[in-house]
């Protein structure tokens, strides 16, 4: 008997730990990456943003009511050039003056198992606005929870590349893009 009551004192005590997950919504930037890959005449490429903002707030225990806003400064794209650098800001890659910025608003958080979950929204870049999923794992620590994902688009989907890269010879179709942002709870 004496057992059974310290397991139910126990039980109760854990119950507000558990009954409230935290809400995660300051984006730790200096902790945070987006890169990307593709291949460039058959050889893997690696390249990253160096420059983007998230608006965040994510309940694990409310879905629904989480969303996210991602903008990104286009110009601050790092193909690990300079000559690279200069090419795709340019007017027939993504013509940062006249479309400076990407973004990615989140439309729904579904939850699958083991802190997996699928981040669906709408990805707009050059004007053009596609619905993608991005798989993402979800990793809680405490305060803090970390967002690793990525997902796969079309250049072609967005008209990056352009004129004499409009073809795939050069320069492949298919570009991942793969995400780590750091988050904490609170402002």
């Amino acid at each position: 008997m004496k057992l059974f009551k310290t397991l139910a004192i126990a039980a109760v005590l854990t119950l507000p730990i558990i009954g409230h997950a935290e809400e995660f919504n300051t984006v730790q930037s200096d902790k945070s990456t987006l890169t990307f890959g593709f291949k460039q005449m058959g050889v893997p490429m690696d390249g990253k943003f160096k420059k983007f903002s998230v608006q965040m707030n994510f309940d694990p225990t409310n879905l629904v009511a989480s969303k996210a806003q991602f903008d990104l400064d286009l110009a601050s794209i790092d193909v690990g050039s300079d000559e690279g650098n200069d090419e795709v800001v340019g007017k027939q890659w993504f013509n940062t003056k006249v479309f400076p910025k990407a973004s990615f608003t989140t439309s729904s958080i579904r939850s699958l198992e083991n802190n997996h979950y699928d981040v669906m929204g709408s990805l707009r870049i050059k004007g053009r606005t596609k619905i993608v999923t991005a798989p993402a794992t979800i990793t809680i620590q405490g305060k803090n929870a970390s967002f690793d994902g990525s997902l796969v688009i079309l250049r072609s989907d967005f008209n990056i590349g352009e004129g004499p890269w409009a073809s795939f010879d050069t320069v492949a179709n298919v570009v991942q893009i793969k995400f780590h942002l750091l988050a904490s709870a609170g402002k």
